[in-house]
């Protein structure tokens, strides 16, 4: 197996059998019993202070709009880094990206990706509540319900309640992970049409390139417009429903779960690419794209489910190394004890093992 930007090129076989109605939700509801058993032991979680994490085609417009409210926030919110450290990083929203690019080669085909990226969105998703006054929850991205049009979903669609459209087309190649969409150009459309991208890039797979940053670990500053290439020739392939179930009831255990996940064909490589643009398609500051927090909420999401098919199997376990360029050779494995410090992005360390049930720990939230 290699891996190439941190996607593992991996031979997944595509099964192809087709699913009726939302089979997803129906493994989640089958999970759900044993959630709440786990829920009803928990020290930190309680009925009274669980949180309901939804679709975003399924939260009102006003739930929608508080959000969007609250991630333009955290985007006016000063940075908490050195700014001679990090000069590309002037907001609160850009200190979350400055943390993915930090920790990248040691999260991502390692034993801590799941575990490290439930914490990240959780830690955003508490920025917003406690730095720009959000009261409501961190909405996920079906992949699988909107697979067929994604442009056409009410969180590309372009309009005042979505997480803004596609980028202006304009002529550009495709990548090494994705043919090339109908945008590729800036942003025009809906509340992140006039955000600047700062940091970056670090990635040779987007098309038409940015600028250069004027640093090499790109924490210059390189102001310029989010773009986007947002199209359905992965996700109508490789993010439908059949796919997420798929990967949910083959993966008989963790390693191969992950693995899966991340493969070339995988649902966590598809969301990323069916973004695409700058920064979305740059594995290093895709978090720079508003709707990372969308797609990483439903990686979160399939992994619960995973979980809960075999809770007392699932929860405590664990597989992979500790650095994505050792592939599998050499380095250290990755532990449950293993500390996930997300620096200026949350206030604490956790161990792994205490980040990997969604109502326990930190976390007290489920998916609906």
């Amino acid at each position: 197996m290699v891996r190439l930007f941190g996607f593992a090129l991996l031979a997944v076989p595509l099964l192809t059998g087709l699913v009726s109605g939302d089979a997803v939700k129906d493994l989640q509801d089958k999970g759900r019993a044993a959630l709440d058993a786990q829920l009803a032991k928990s020290k930190t979680c309680t009925k009274a202070n669980l949180q309901v994490r939804r679709e975003w085609g399924d939260i009102s417009a006003a739930e929608k709009k508080a959000y969007i409210a609250a991630m333009l926030c955290i985007m006016e919110k000063p940075s908490k880094l050195d700014r001679t450290k990090f000069p590309g990083a002037k907001s609160r929203y850009d200190d979350f990206v400055v943390v993915h690019i930090n920790q990248t080669m040691s999260i991502h085909g390692t034993g801590s990706f799941l575990s490290w990226h439930r914490y990240y969105t959780w830690a955003l998703e508490q920025a917003l509540r406690n730095e720009c006054g959000y009261n409501g929850t961190q909405p996920y991205w079906d992949w699988g319900r909107w697979a067929a049009d994604p442009e056409k979903s009410p969180i590309f669609d372009g309009s005042e309640t979505s997480l803004s459209g596609n980028g202006k087309k304009v002529s550009h190649r495709g990548s090494a992970f994705a043919p090339a969409g109908n945008g590729g150009g800036c942003v025009e459309t809906g509340p992140f049409k006039n955000m600047t991208v700062r940091l970056g890039p670090l990635s040779v797979a987007i098309d038409p390139a940015p600028a250069r940053n004027p640093r090499a670990d790109g924490y210059g500053d390189n102001p310029r417009c989010l773009r986007r290439d947002i199209s359905n020739q992965l996700s109508s392939r490789y993010g439908r429903t059949q796919d997420i179930v798929n990967l949910i009831q083959n993966a008989r255990n963790i390693g191969t779960f992950q693995d899966t996940m991340q493969a070339t064909n995988g649902v966590h490589n598809t969301g990323h690419f069916t973004i695409a643009g700058d920064p979305g398609g740059d594995f290093y500051i895709s978090p720079n794209d508003p709707a990372f927090y969308v797609h990483h909420a439903m990686i979160d999401r399939t992994w619960s489910i995973w979980q809960t098919q075999d809770l007392s199997n699932r929860l405590q376990v664990i597989a992979g190394g500790t650095s994505m360029m050792s592939f599998g050779f050499g380095g250290r494995m990755q532990s449950l004890e293993d500390p996930v410090d997300l620096g200026v992005a949350a206030s604490k360390v956790y161990k792994i093992k205490d980040l990997v049930s969604t109502v326990d720990g930190p976390f007290c939230y489920v998916y609906e």
